[in-house]
């Protein structure tokens, strides 16, 4: 856990800092389609994403999910952080779409560590404005694009956050994260299978040229 620690964090907080997360922080490691936290519980910790990928979703009142953003290597989730200063219950679900570990830190260390160190004072706010610039984006995508393109830009990203051209989810799965149908994404896949973007296999989706 050190050395990871050092290597990916070293260059944002202080030692101090870096010797405090050592002390309170717990390595833990999950197996990918981990649910690390649903809807309504409350927060009583805050990862550090030492490797792996983390699917952030939300659901609207009749229990569809849309996909918000990715958490990659070095972050945390903004969200999280929010509801542990507040106190408040969790407005979103966290899944593992890899394998991942992380360094969980206590809750009541967040606002003891904002005052303290300068280095995690800028990591949460640049935390916050990185996850803004997502949400946006998630935005300017269903307002602007077409499903079309959503569903591009959603295989590219996926393949970048798996480190894989293999994109193992069923059309299902895909039409959750997109928050439409399964008939609409297979018919889309179809598509663009047609225009070669991508070969459909039995269990799995190979992107070609995305």
């Amino acid at each position: 856990m050190e050395t990871e620690l050092y290597n990916i964090f070293g260059n944002h907080f202080e030692q101090p800092l870096l010797d405090e997360i050592m002390s309170v922080g717990k390595l833990v490691e999950y197996p990918a389609g981990e649910m690390l936290m649903d809807i309504g519980n409350y927060v009583r910790s805050m990862p550090l994403l030492l490797s792996g990928a983390i699917k952030i979703l939300r659901e609207d009142d009749e229990g569809d999910e849309l996909l918000l953003y990715y958490l990659e290597q070095g972050e945390t989730c903004s969200v999280t952080m929010a509801c542990c200063l507040g106190q408040t219950k969790s407005e979103i679900r966290a899944i593992t779409e890899t394998e991942a570990k992380m360094i969980m830190v206590p809750v009541q260390k967040m606002e003891e560590w904002l005052a303290k160190y300068r280095g995690w004072r800028n990591y949460v706010f640049d935390s916050y404005h990185s996850r803004l610039n997502e949400l946006m984006q998630t935005v300017d995508s269903i307002a602007f694009k077409n499903l079309d393109q959503r569903l591009v830009d959603y295989l590219v990203k996926k393949s970048e956050v798996t480190n894989d051209k293999c994109i193992r989810s069923t059309h299902q799965e895909i039409a959750y994260d997109l928050h439409t149908s399964r008939v609409v994404v297979s018919r889309l896949l179809k598509k663009l299978e047609k225009m070669q973007k991508l070969i459909l296999h039995r269990n799995y989706i190979e992107l070609i040229d995305l």
